[in-house]
């Protein structure tokens, strides 16, 4: 037979890797089957174990590669020039909470879309999610506190990361309820978002209207 060129091989493993995070993000790993990705990757399934030595393998690569690119735009977006609201994350918000992003579940960003999937396994898997949502946490963190900065403001750390912490869970938790929603109700889902997108903008803008959490240290008195 034929040798297959690293050229090929690279596009055949990216092909499986694409073909599986589609299916897995709608159908979970557990729901998905090896001949199911590598059907819908124009492959046999009998080539599979040339790429990856095992489903979980596979799984920890998807997991992996779906949050590079959203980690990345996070990253441009609050590093970006800050909105009107004064927040480096609103962009952020505004895109998560969308209705485009809620229709898109097999796309977009794997914090909604895997979250339940990833708590049912352990391990590797698990830990390329939480490697994820970590990535989610520090630029989160970063537009916080680079929105104090503009501000003049001194703020403590960890408090900031608290905020974040609350700000990454109330969107995934608003953007997986919209889609629960969305097929038997379509206005309910669209409220949740709308509800959601305008109390986390309410708390961007108040921090900067309070002056965020101040580090205690540095207050007079």
């Amino acid at each position: 037979m034929p040798r297959v060129s690293k050229q090929d091989k690279e596009r055949n493993r990216r092909r499986i890797v694409d073909s599986a995070s589609r299916s897995f993000r709608v159908k979970g790993v557990d729901g998905t089957g090896l001949e199911e990705v590598m059907r819908a990757a124009g492959m046999t399934h009998g080539g599979f174990y040339n790429h990856f030595g095992s489903k979980d393998a596979l799984a920890v690569e998807v997991y992996r590669d779906a949050f590079a690119a959203p980690l990345a735009w996070v990253a441009r977006a609050v590093a970006g020039p800050l909105a009107g609201s004064g927040s480096s994350l609103s962009q952020v918000v505004d895109e998560y909470l969308s209705p485009r992003h809620r229709d898109a579940p097999d796309g977009g960003c794997p914090s909604a879309a895997l979250a339940t999937d990833a708590a049912r396994h352990g391990g590797d898997v698990q830990g390329a999610y939480r490697d994820g949502v970590s990535g989610y946490l520090d630029g989160f963190t970063a537009g916080l506190l680079r929105d104090a900065a503009a501000r003049g403001e001194v703020v403590a750390p960890g408090a900031v990361r608290e905020q974040a912490i609350t700000l990454l869970a109330e969107v995934v938790g608003a953007l997986t309820l919209s889609r629960a929603v969305l097929r038997a109700d379509p206005a309910l889902s669209d409220e949740i978002l709308l509800a959601a997108r305008d109390r986390v903008h309410a708390q961007l803008h108040a921090a900067g209207q309070r002056g965020g959490p101040r580090d205690q240290a540095s207050q007079p008195g």
